[in-house]
């Protein structure tokens, strides 16, 4: 039976943390092999599980080791594995899944970049270009299409498990329209429209984005005679006008990016209208770990970064909105419930 030490002194947390990366592997070497899958209910061996994920027994059972000292599956007295919280969370079948994000935060193109770290704090910029000669979104979609399907899977989760809590949260009162922005697939303008069957919507996205757009949107779904799909670059121009714009997890380009497309939608906008900016925060969040984690990995990957509270503030200012409050969503995302000004 595996045994942790609730309370570990510095010295052995540090070598914890450095080891980070084992632990990483090893959730992915889990999700990879379909282990919490073939883990049902019931308690079982790591011989029983080796014949359901074709591995060896002996070293499925040292993963699974290592991953009962984090809480991902527990060993039991007998030496048999069951499921805890978090391990269920590793099955496709699970109702809020982390397969597919554990894939994607640990994809082949991760081990490569964290190591350069030191010359990103260094220079302020991606270290992608000169470890594969091209952007990161060229490469993901030219050189690592295995990978570019890891990331459509996990972003199209996280974006499904999040739109519901949107949903939930936003009052559409008064709103007649509303335009989800880069908002990829559509989910969180489905759940919205789901749940407000009077108002019209509008998705923008790139082109290849849209063309995926959630089956509710698109021809024969129950949602399309009351929407518009306008493929497009909110960085370029928001060719829309709507009662409310929601703006989800795209602000974390650079500043200059951030800016123009924020100033895009105060264009585009009619006076009056609302803006929804909803990101994860690096700061004042219950999720700081994860959220500050992904803030180094957008430097490293695209020279980006996640905001503080006030960083955001202070862009959604000088595009000329006015802030008029700050909802959280969830462990994960807040809401900046803005205006333009009449």
């Amino acid at each position: 039976m595996t045994t942790v030490s609730p309370t570990p002194p510095p010295a052995m947390r540090l070598r914890e943390l450095v080891f980070g990366a084992a632990c990483a592997a090893a959730v992915r070497a889990a999700a990879r092999l379909g282990v919490a899958d073939a883990l049902g209910d019931a308690p079982a061996t790591a011989e029983e599980l080796a014949v359901a994920v074709h591995t060896e027994a002996r070293p499925l059972h040292r993963l699974l080791r290592a991953l009962s000292c984090y809480g991902i599956f527990e060993e039991t007295a007998d030496g048999a594995f069951v499921h805890t919280e978090m391990s269920r969370l590793l099955r496709d079948d699970a109702p809020n899944s982390l397969r597919y994000i554990s894939l994607w935060c640990t994809e082949p193109w991760t081990w490569e970049a964290w190591p350069r770290l030191d010359e990103a704090v260094r220079s302020g910029r991606s270290v992608f270009d000169d470890l594969y000669g091209k952007g990161f979104f060229d490469y993901l979609h030219q050189d690592a299409k295995d990978s570019a399907q890891v990331f459509n899977r996990a972003m199209t989760t996280s974006s499904r498990q999040s739109a519901e809590d949107i949903a939930e949260l936003l009052d559409l009162t008064g709103a007649a329209s509303v335009a989800d922005i880069g908002g990829g697939q559509g989910h969180v303008l489905a759940s919205l429209l789901e749940k407000h069957p009077t108002v019209e919507g509008t998705l923008l996205d790139l082109p290849d984005v849209v063309a995926n757009a959630d089956l509710r949107l698109r021809d024969g779904g129950p949602l399309a005679p009351r929407v518009r799909i306008v493929p497009g670059d909110c960085r370029q121009d928001i060719p829309v006008r709507a009662d409310l714009y929601i703006i989800k997890n795209i602000l974390e380009w650079d500043d200059e990016s951030t800016r123009t497309t924020l100033r895009n939608v105060v264009a585009a906008a009619p006076p009056g209208a609302r803006v929804v900016i909803i990101e994860n925060l690096i700061d004042d969040s219950p999720s700081m770990k994860f959220t500050t984690a992904m803030d180094l990995l957008l430097l490293l990957n695209v020279g980006g970064a996640k905001h503080t509270k006030e960083s955001l503030v202070s862009r959604m200012t000088e595009a000329g909105l006015t802030l008029r409050e700050i909802l959280p969503v969830n462990a994960y995302l807040h809401a900046f419930d803005c205006a333009v000004p009449e």
